[in-house]
């Protein structure tokens, strides 16, 4: 079975026919349990999200600020594994019939095997997988893999790049380019700033792939600004803190479900 590149690809440009930027949300799988995980990708699809990424849990993350780290913290604890995962990207397509990509550091794929990964992301009906920290120049043998199986390869690029840098990444990269708003982790911010835009405009220029910006979206006003400029905008923390505050499961679902619903309007509003 073929991955859902071509889905997610779809739905980008449908977001970009309504003049809109699409909304990604981000959960981490096992959180706060295997099936929590589950209903949690559904609430945000239900609230208005275009495509979730869901996380799978590191003890060791580079991109995770505190909030998501407690969650993984959490999932790791109640034994989540890939096989957790690639269950959640399923059950969350088939209900939906929506993009479901898998963020990931390189070590649990290499780990794990990549053409077992890619095989069994494809089966899932997941349409690509995010790599914070597999350098562009390290990542023939994935791209194979990926590219064999139809899932899309999103690299993640960042301020601090240089424009030669950024066509490198572009060049090889699938599904959109995953632009970090500023240098740190994730994590709400009261302001996503300037360094954005001009990351988003200098990419543009080197590929014609969606950029979508992530790190520092939490609220509506947050998701307009950026959906000014971006093909997309992504919001992980801010649904992962909504879930960690709620009294009880039920009570998180309803509180991811409100708050896509709030960055739906949001993106709409560019």
């Amino acid at each position: 079975m073929s991955g859902n590149i071509q889905l997610l690809s779809d739905t980008l440009a449908a977001a970009k026919s309504e003049n809109r930027a699409a909304l990604i949300a981000y959960l981490p799988a096992g959180f706060p349990t295997v099936d929590g995980a589950i209903e949690a990708v559904k609430a945000a699809f239900d609230g208005g999200a275009d495509v979730v990424e869901v996380g799978l849990p590191h003890s060791d993350p580079v991109l995770d600020g505190p909030v998501i780290q407690t969650a993984d913290d959490i999932a790791l604890r109640g034994g989540v594994k890939i096989a957790d995962v690639m269950r959640t990207v399923r059950e969350a397509y088939e209900a939906t019939g929506k993009p479901v990509l898998v963020m990931t550091y390189w070590n649990p794929i290499d780990r794990y095997g990549i053409e077992r990964f890619t095989t069994e992301l494809a089966e899932a009906g997941g349409a690509g997988c995010i790599l914070p920290d597999l350098p562009v120049q390290e990542s023939a043998v994935w791209r194979e893999h990926a590219e064999k199986h139809g899932l899309a390869t999103v690299f993640v690029v960042a301020p601090s790049s240089k424009d030669e840098r950024l066509a490198k990444i572009t060049a090889v990269g699938s599904g959109f380019v995953y632009a970090a708003s500023l240098m740190g982790v994730t994590g709400t911010r009261v302001s996503v700033g300037a360094q954005a835009q001009d990351l988003v405009r200098r990419t543009r220029a080197t590929t014609a792939m969606p950029v979508c910006v992530g790190l520092g979206v939490s609220n509506a006003e947050q998701a307009a600004e950026v959906a000014g400029f971006a093909d997309g905008v992504i919001v992980g923390s801010a649904f992962v803190k909504r879930m960690l505050d709620a009294p009880d499961e039920a009570a998180g679902l309803v509180a991811v479900r409100e708050l896509a619903g709030e960055l739906a309007q949001g993106v709409r509003k560019r």
